[in-house]
Protein backbone atom coordinates (compact mmCIF):
# COMPACT_ATOMS: atom_id res chain seq x y z
CA UNK A 1 0.00 0.00 0.00
CA UNK A 2 1.24 3.72 -0.66
CA UNK A 3 2.66 2.81 -3.36
CA UNK A 4 4.66 1.33 -6.01
CA UNK A 5 1.61 -0.70 -7.52
CA UNK A 6 1.49 -2.92 -10.49
CA UNK A 7 -0.35 -1.33 -13.49
CA UNK A 8 -1.74 1.25 -11.18
CA UNK A 9 -0.67 4.44 -13.41
CA UNK A 10 -2.59 4.58 -16.41
CA UNK A 11 -0.79 7.33 -17.88
CA UNK A 12 0.05 9.02 -20.97
CA UNK A 13 3.60 9.72 -21.58
CA UNK A 14 5.71 11.44 -18.82
CA UNK A 15 6.49 15.02 -19.01
CA UNK A 16 9.72 14.59 -18.14
CA UNK A 17 12.57 12.08 -18.15
CA UNK A 18 12.59 11.66 -14.35
CA UNK A 19 8.68 10.67 -14.76
CA UNK A 20 9.59 8.59 -16.65
CA UNK A 21 11.76 6.68 -13.98
CA UNK A 22 8.53 6.57 -11.45
CA UNK A 23 6.14 5.14 -14.05
CA UNK A 24 8.32 2.53 -14.69
CA UNK A 25 8.93 2.12 -10.88
CA UNK A 26 5.46 2.15 -10.65
CA UNK A 27 4.27 -0.47 -12.50
CA UNK A 28 6.93 -2.82 -10.37
CA UNK A 29 5.86 -3.75 -7.01
CA UNK A 30 3.63 -2.83 -4.50
CA UNK A 31 5.95 -0.93 -1.87
CA UNK A 32 7.11 2.14 -3.31
CA UNK A 33 6.80 5.49 -0.93
CA UNK A 34 4.49 8.12 -1.61
CA UNK A 35 4.28 9.98 -5.08
CA UNK A 36 4.67 12.71 -6.06
CA UNK A 37 1.79 15.07 -5.74
CA UNK A 38 1.46 16.64 -8.87
CA UNK A 39 0.40 20.01 -9.81
CA UNK A 40 -3.20 19.98 -10.48
CA UNK A 41 -2.68 20.99 -14.45
CA UNK A 42 0.19 18.61 -14.56
CA UNK A 43 -1.80 15.36 -12.95
CA UNK A 44 -4.75 16.30 -15.48
CA UNK A 45 -2.43 16.23 -18.44
CA UNK A 46 -0.86 12.60 -17.37
CA UNK A 47 -3.60 10.84 -16.33
CA UNK A 48 -7.54 10.16 -15.74
CA UNK A 49 -9.47 12.14 -13.08
CA UNK A 50 -8.83 10.27 -9.92
CA UNK A 51 -11.26 10.53 -7.19
CA UNK A 52 -11.58 13.77 -5.07
CA UNK A 53 -10.47 13.94 -1.42
CA UNK A 54 -12.89 13.76 1.32
CA UNK A 55 -12.94 16.18 4.29
CA UNK A 56 -11.66 14.20 6.50
CA UNK A 57 -8.70 13.49 4.08
CA UNK A 58 -8.23 17.00 3.65
CA UNK A 59 -8.43 17.61 7.67
CA UNK A 60 -6.21 14.65 8.15
CA UNK A 61 -3.45 15.62 4.69
CA UNK A 62 -4.22 12.74 2.95
CA UNK A 63 -4.64 12.11 -0.37
CA UNK A 64 -7.49 10.73 -2.03
CA UNK A 65 -5.65 7.42 -2.88
CA UNK A 66 -4.10 7.41 0.59
CA UNK A 67 -7.81 7.64 2.01
CA UNK A 68 -8.60 5.15 0.02
CA UNK A 69 -6.22 2.40 1.14
CA UNK A 70 -6.84 3.33 4.90
CA UNK A 71 -10.49 2.90 3.77
CA UNK A 72 -9.57 -0.65 2.47
CA UNK A 73 -7.92 -1.96 5.59
CA UNK A 74 -10.71 -0.75 7.96
CA UNK A 75 -13.20 -2.83 6.06
CA UNK A 76 -11.20 -5.39 6.42
CA UNK A 77 -12.43 -5.98 9.92
CA UNK A 78 -15.54 -3.56 10.01
CA UNK A 79 -17.26 -6.01 7.72
CA UNK A 80 -18.11 -7.98 10.37
CA UNK A 81 -20.74 -5.95 12.41
CA UNK A 82 -23.56 -3.56 10.76
CA UNK A 83 -22.42 -0.85 12.87
CA UNK A 84 -19.51 -0.39 10.75
CA UNK A 85 -17.12 -0.40 13.63
CA UNK A 86 -13.93 -2.41 14.18
CA UNK A 87 -12.95 -3.94 17.37
CA UNK A 88 -10.40 -2.41 19.58
CA UNK A 89 -8.30 -5.07 19.45
CA UNK A 90 -8.33 -5.08 15.43
CA UNK A 91 -6.38 -1.54 15.41
CA UNK A 92 -3.22 -2.81 15.56
CA UNK A 93 -4.24 -5.84 12.77
CA UNK A 94 -5.51 -2.83 10.53
CA UNK A 95 -2.50 -0.86 11.28
CA UNK A 96 -0.12 -3.55 9.51
CA UNK A 97 -2.50 -3.78 6.80
CA UNK A 98 -1.50 -0.47 6.04
CA UNK A 99 2.45 -1.66 6.22
CA UNK A 100 2.69 1.55 9.25
CA UNK A 101 2.22 -0.93 13.03
CA UNK A 102 2.85 0.31 15.78
CA UNK A 103 6.38 0.94 17.22
CA UNK A 104 5.79 -1.14 20.09
CA UNK A 105 3.36 -1.90 23.35
CA UNK A 106 3.57 1.40 24.41
CA UNK A 107 2.75 3.32 21.09
CA UNK A 108 0.13 1.02 20.69
CA UNK A 109 -1.82 1.73 24.01
CA UNK A 110 -1.27 5.44 23.24
CA UNK A 111 -3.45 5.00 19.96
CA UNK A 112 -5.82 2.69 21.51
CA UNK A 113 -6.50 5.54 24.78
CA UNK A 114 -7.10 7.97 21.04
CA UNK A 115 -9.10 6.01 19.31
CA UNK A 116 -11.58 4.21 22.20
CA UNK A 117 -10.84 6.76 25.43
CA UNK A 118 -13.71 5.41 27.16
CA UNK A 119 -12.64 2.02 26.17
CA UNK A 120 -15.86 1.10 24.51
CA UNK A 121 -14.17 -2.17 23.14
CA UNK A 122 -14.91 -0.36 19.79
CA UNK A 123 -13.44 2.30 17.11
CA UNK A 124 -15.10 3.84 14.38
CA UNK A 125 -14.23 4.83 11.14
CA UNK A 126 -13.13 8.79 11.40
CA UNK A 127 -11.10 8.33 14.55
CA UNK A 128 -8.73 4.85 12.63
CA UNK A 129 -8.40 7.84 9.90
CA UNK A 130 -6.67 9.95 12.34
CA UNK A 131 -4.55 7.76 13.84
CA UNK A 132 -3.44 5.58 10.59
CA UNK A 133 -2.97 9.49 9.04
CA UNK A 134 -0.32 10.12 11.44
CA UNK A 135 1.04 6.68 11.14
CA UNK A 136 1.69 7.48 7.63
CA UNK A 137 3.19 10.62 7.92
CA UNK A 138 5.43 9.95 10.04
CA UNK A 139 6.26 6.93 8.33
CA UNK A 140 7.13 8.86 4.93
CA UNK A 141 9.17 11.41 7.26
CA UNK A 142 11.54 8.86 8.23
CA UNK A 143 14.85 8.65 6.81
CA UNK A 144 15.71 5.17 7.57
CA UNK A 145 12.22 4.13 5.88
CA UNK A 146 12.93 6.16 2.66
CA UNK A 147 15.95 4.56 2.28
CA UNK A 148 14.60 1.00 2.26
CA UNK A 149 12.08 1.90 -0.11
CA UNK A 150 14.52 3.25 -2.17
CA UNK A 151 16.48 -0.16 -1.95
CA UNK A 152 13.51 -1.83 -2.87
CA UNK A 153 12.80 0.46 -5.61
CA UNK A 154 16.52 0.16 -6.89
CA UNK A 155 16.43 -3.89 -6.57
CA UNK A 156 13.08 -4.05 -8.96
CA UNK A 157 15.16 -3.10 -11.95
CA UNK A 158 17.86 -5.51 -10.76
CA UNK A 159 16.03 -8.19 -10.24
CA UNK A 160 17.56 -8.29 -6.62
CA UNK A 161 21.11 -8.28 -7.54
CA UNK A 162 23.96 -6.24 -6.61
CA UNK A 163 24.92 -4.54 -9.53
CA UNK A 164 24.07 -1.30 -11.58
CA UNK A 165 20.57 -1.02 -13.42
CA UNK A 166 21.46 -1.23 -17.11
CA UNK A 167 19.74 0.05 -20.62
CA UNK A 168 18.76 -3.67 -21.02
CA UNK A 169 16.60 -3.61 -17.66
CA UNK A 170 14.95 -0.88 -18.46
CA UNK A 171 14.35 -2.12 -21.95
CA UNK A 172 12.89 -5.41 -19.65
CA UNK A 173 10.82 -3.78 -17.30
CA UNK A 174 9.44 -1.37 -19.98
CA UNK A 175 8.62 -4.70 -22.23
CA UNK A 176 7.27 -6.44 -18.94
CA UNK A 177 5.07 -3.56 -17.87
CA UNK A 178 3.51 -2.89 -22.29
CA UNK A 179 4.80 0.23 -21.54
CA UNK A 180 5.59 1.96 -25.09
CA UNK A 181 8.93 3.83 -24.33
CA UNK A 182 11.05 4.33 -27.65
CA UNK A 183 14.76 3.48 -27.47
CA UNK A 184 15.64 6.79 -27.70
CA UNK A 185 13.78 7.82 -24.34
CA UNK A 186 15.23 4.88 -22.72
CA UNK A 187 18.69 5.66 -23.55
CA UNK A 188 17.79 9.46 -22.64
CA UNK A 189 16.57 8.06 -19.23
CA UNK A 190 19.89 6.51 -18.45
CA UNK A 191 21.71 9.78 -19.88
CA UNK A 192 20.04 11.68 -17.17
CA UNK A 193 20.89 9.29 -14.43
CA UNK A 194 24.49 9.16 -14.65
CA UNK A 195 24.76 12.70 -15.89
CA UNK A 196 25.28 12.15 -19.62
CA UNK A 197 27.13 8.27 -19.98
CA UNK A 198 25.17 5.19 -20.91
CA UNK A 199 26.88 3.77 -18.19
CA UNK A 200 25.02 1.37 -16.04
CA UNK A 201 23.31 3.16 -13.16
CA UNK A 202 24.41 2.67 -9.70
CA UNK A 203 22.29 3.46 -6.48
CA UNK A 204 23.37 7.20 -5.68
CA UNK A 205 22.29 7.89 -9.60
CA UNK A 206 18.95 5.82 -8.85
CA UNK A 207 18.57 8.08 -5.74
CA UNK A 208 19.32 11.65 -7.32
CA UNK A 209 16.73 10.83 -10.30
CA UNK A 210 13.95 9.40 -8.37
CA UNK A 211 14.56 12.70 -5.98
CA UNK A 212 14.71 15.36 -8.66
CA UNK A 213 11.02 13.43 -10.02
CA UNK A 214 9.96 13.83 -6.71
CA UNK A 215 9.22 10.48 -5.51
CA UNK A 216 11.23 10.69 -2.41
CA UNK A 217 12.03 13.76 -0.50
Amino acid sequence: MIALRSRELGMSPPLHLGDEWELIAAGQGDDMAPKRKQPAAAASATKPATKRRSKLAKENDLTAEEEAEIQEAYALFAHRNEDNLIQRTDVRRCLIALNAPPADQAELRELLETVDPEETGFVDYEHFLAIAALKLHARHDDPGVQDEEMRKAYHLFTKGEEREITLHDLRRVARELREDVPENVLKDMVREATGGGLGGVGMDDFEGVMKRAGVFG
